[in-house]
């Protein structure tokens, strides 16, 4: 950029499955501010999409490196020529289009897009990435400008959790884990057995007041280290491992971002580094355990937080689930009830779990109801369910999806249906049905007294399984429409002749093949 740079996120912060994969460059509130290339290089992959990068450009460069730019409003020339012929050519606002080597260059310095809001943005600013080319890993780019952006704010952190093993710890008592506030941490806590720690903590930055990931944590007991995080590279399929390595639960359930200095059995994230029990901490000694965390940045600046677990003997109940389903996180495990199968193929699990499964069994629904767990539980990767159909109120079998439940809530796991079945892929144990959505997509025309201006626009929704495509066509021709937020608006007003009446054909549809036709006059 032209402008002092600072940031609104850094690499590898935590988010719901994945890491922050780039940093976000802030844009002084503004879209449509110049992006200069990093380096000499080419085009390789252009975005475009409704939801994610929005729109994003891809270079890779001579020296191993490829970098991405995200949420741009526009493209340069060169390349906005490219995207907008394949997508007028095949009718499709969507685009992921791989280019040739050298087919659009650049040299370092050249404006390749202005900045933007698109995609799944809640303000204005860059998303900007550098991966490696030949494994797609992502690394971080601040190391590349810390000259540009100067920052001596340490971490900070807010909470502590200590977790006894089940059947092999306790903490005051309890096999339950034990939050503690960083204000409450010169009080010792006691504790016996096999436990496990982690910190709720953000980095932060001078002259901002956003909250940043934390790129290192180490954890010592007495003088010895049992835990080292250092975030600085994550592999594209490493991404959904943020689920074991952060409190998934405590995440899910209190919106609380808790690193856990314990690497689960089937945790295989490469930024962790822990002791020969996987960060776990034996206590068996009446004495008094002095543990340590020291966070660091990636400029060095360190916060150091301590803390005593205190030994004392304590009873430790034997655990011995009294279940009819245990999953092993290093096997294959298939999950039956009547009229339901998952299938978990061995790698899906980071640890084993005693599965709390409930079948409810109301024999006038479309299909019983089944919690396969009632604690939230990632998996690595999706994995099949299937539920039986018991009833088949609407002859249209496209019509039916596997719903997830939260409560009262619900929302699609999509689906098709097979020879009686509902099969979907799922990434979450919790609680899943079948549903029914015969509901059209909702269409809502916007300002139309400025359509004659080419400011078309349009509101779109729909209540049970979300818009899947929507097409328009102005005078019988395919008219390019950008979608953000489900709003609909022409992309070339250009494009409009000027002084004659248009008929707009509007067609949208959801992912059980609703389907919304509008014809419009203006």
């Amino acid at each position: 950029f032209d402008f002092p740079l600072t940031l609104s996120g850094n690499f590898g912060e935590l988010r719901a499955n994945h890491f922050h994969g780039g940093v976000d460059f802030k844009t002084q509130g503004e879209i449509g501010k110049p992006i200069h290339c990093i380096a000499d290089g080419y085009v390789s992959r252009v975005l475009v999409t409704p939801g994610g990068y929005g729109q994003a450009i891809f270079i890779t460069h001579p020296n191993g490196y490829t970098s991405v730019y995200g949420h741009v409003l526009k493209f340069a020339s060169a390349v906005a020529k490219v995207v907008e012929e394949y997508q007028y050519r095949h009718e499709t606002f969507a685009v992921d289009l791989k280019f040739e080597p050298h087919q659009v260059s650049f040299k370092a310095g050249e404006i390749i897009a202005l900045s933007g809001n698109e995609g799944y943005s809640f303000g204005p600013h860059l998303h900007m990435e550098i991966r490696r080319t030949d494994t797609g890993e992502l690394i971080d780019p601040l190391q590349f400008y810390t000259d540009k952006i100067k920052d001596t704010t340490p971490p900070r952190a807010s909470m502590i959790m200590l977790y006894p093993q089940r059947g092999a710890g306790v903490v005051e008592g309890s096999q339950r884990k034990k939050s503690i506030s960083v204000a409450s941490l010169g009080q010792p806590v006691s504790a016996w057995g096999k436990i496990a720690a982690g910190i709720k903590a953000y980095d932060y930055m001078d002259g901002t007041h956003n909250n940043y990931g934390v790129r290192s944590v180490v954890l010592y007991v007495d003088t010895t280290e049992v835990f080292r995080s250092t975030v600085d590279g994550v592999l594209p399929e490493e991404n959904r491992m943020i689920n074991a390595w952060t409190d998934y639960e405590e995440n899910v359930k209190r919106h609380n971002w808790v690193m856990r200095s314990q690497i689960l059995p089937g945790n295989s994230l490469r930024m962790l580094q822990a002791n020969d029990e996987g960060g776990v901490v034996t206590i068996d000694e009446e004495r008094d355990y002095h543990f340590r965390y020291e966070l660091a940045d990636l400029y060095g600046n360190k916060s150091t937080y301590r803390f005593i677990v205190r030994g004392r003997r304590q009873p430790i109940e034997e655990y011995h689930p009294q279940v009819k389903h245990y999953l092993a996180w290093n096997k294959g495990n298939v999950v039956q009830e009547p009229g339901m199968e998952l299938v978990i193929p061995r790698g899906m699990l980071y640890e084993d779990v005693a599965l709390n499964c409930h079948v409810v069994k109301d024999t006038a629904a479309i299909s019983y109801e089944y919690q396969l767990h009632d604690e939230p539980v990632a998996l690595q990767a999706g994995c099949t369910l299937m539920i039986g159909v018991r009833h088949l109120p609407v002859e249209d079998t496209s019509k039916y999806y596997v719903a997830r439940k939260w409560g009262k809530r619900k929302g699609s796991a999509g689906g098709i249906y097979e020879n009686g079945w509902m099969k979907t892929s799922i990434r979450e144990l919790g609680t899943y049905t079948v549903a029914i959505d015969t509901l059209s997509p909702r269409v809502t025309p916007l300002n139309k007294a400025q359509w004659k201006t080419g400011k078309v626009q349009f509101k779109i929704g729909d209540a049970e399984t979300g818009i899947k495509d929507y097409k328009v066509k102005i005078d019988g021709e395919f008219a390019l429409f950008s979608s953000k937020n489900a709003k609909l608006w022409m992309k070339h007003p250009e494009r409009l002749k000027k002084g004659v009446a248009h008929k707009l054909e509007l067609v949208v549809t959801d992912y059980c093949g609703n389907e919304t036709k509008e014809e419009y006059e203006f």
